[in-house]
């Protein structure tokens, strides 16, 4: 196995546990009008967009806390400690290789020529190609997910063995520290997304070692799950959510830049969690295909990764038992309301 580096603690988040109040169960009615979730500081998630556009009706979001780690936040689905949670697809196919109970139901984020993943070194570097890597630190945010994936497929691309892939360093670093820890020396490259990848190019002295949608096109990076109990007993709340998620992701699509820079302000301000919104001028894309629909290929396209790390029990991924688009309004291709 490649050597993790701890550079930084992360803050541990306390999750209440308490149960959420519910509806009256009618027909065609939400049965849970409390859904419990973790945020991301400084940014504004799609729930969190969908409920201030109004699209969650009734059901309204309870905020736990913050979570820097999607393999955190859906292990905090499955476990009920939060009611939904969103991670890299890999992320989502080990918890459910594990047995967890949980079934991923909407994509949220991804890849696309606006927004995506890039690993960056700086200007001076001598970091120049895949080999250069071997034998020095790469800052991710989480080890075993969408970054480490990528970074790992793109080394095997460039004809490196696994041998010389485990000798690439792993440093687990919260997101928001690593350009700084780029810049100081203590990463030889850091990968940056969203607006702390466009605050860092901003600011100059960067350059990209390689993009993740460079390396394999646009693709959808992970979907939201929540847990078959859930979706059993609260059919019409899953709906909801669903329903609700995907059309923020449609408004965001098609909702000029301006405005929706606009909104993100608005909501970050009126939520007074002491956070700031300097970064929200970057925002680019929402950068997932139509309604978050989620595919096969979305799975598929990371089985020889997670069969080399051994997170597969089988030779093939049984994609009808991780995710389903029963409840996306966009499943048919066909055009819903977002406004």
């Amino acid at each position: 196995m490649k050597k993790t580096l701890p550079l930084f603690a992360a803050a541990v988040v306390l999750l209440a546990g308490c149960a959420s109040a519910t509806a009256t169960g009618a027909p065609g009615q939400p049965e849970k009008l409390e859904l419990r979730y973790q945020g991301s500081a400084n940014a504004v998630t799609l729930p969190e967009l969908a409920e201030d556009l109004g699209y969650f009706g009734p059901v309204k979001l309870k905020w736990v806390g913050n979570t820097i780690s999607g393999p955190q936040d859906i292990q905090s689905a499955a476990t009920d400690q939060t009611d939904f949670g969103g991670a890299f697809t890999g992320a989502v196919v080990k918890l459910v290789e594990a047995g967890a109970p949980v079934k991923a139901v909407v994509n949220y984020y991804g890849s696309d020529d606006k927004a995506f993943i890039g690993f960056y070194a700086r200007e001076d570097s001598p970091i120049r190609t895949a080999r250069d890597l071997i034998g020095k630190k790469v800052g991710v945010n989480t080890a075993g997910a969408n970054l480490e994936a990528a970074l790992d497929t793109w080394l095997k691309g460039q004809g490196l063995s696994d041998d010389e892939i485990k000798q690439v360093q792993l440093v687990v670093i919260p997101p928001v520290n690593a350009e700084q820890a780029l810049r100081n020396g203590q990463l030889d490259v850091a990968a940056l997304q969203g607006i702390l990848q466009d605050h860092a190019l901003a600011a100059g002295g960067v350059r990209p070692l390689f993009t993740d949608v460079g390396a394999f096109g646009p693709y959808n990076g992970g979907p939201y799950v929540l847990r078959t109990d859930f979706i059993k007993k609260y059919p019409e709340t899953a709906k909801i959510f669903v329903s609700a998620v995907a059309r923020a992701i449609e408004w965001e699509r098609t909702t000029p830049r301006d405005e929706v820079i606009a909104r993100f302000t608005k909501i970050i301000k009126a939520r007074g969690r002491n956070e700031s919104t300097d970064t929200l001028k970057y925002w680019k894309s929402v950068g997932i295909t139509h309604g978050g629909v989620i595919s096969d290929a979305d799975y598929t396209r990371w089985e020889p990764w997670l069969k080399q790390e051994g997170y597969l029990k089988h030779d093939k991924i049984d994609t009808a038992k991780l995710y389903t688009n029963e409840f996306n309004p966009y499943r048919d291709g066909a055009p819903a309301v977002t406004r």
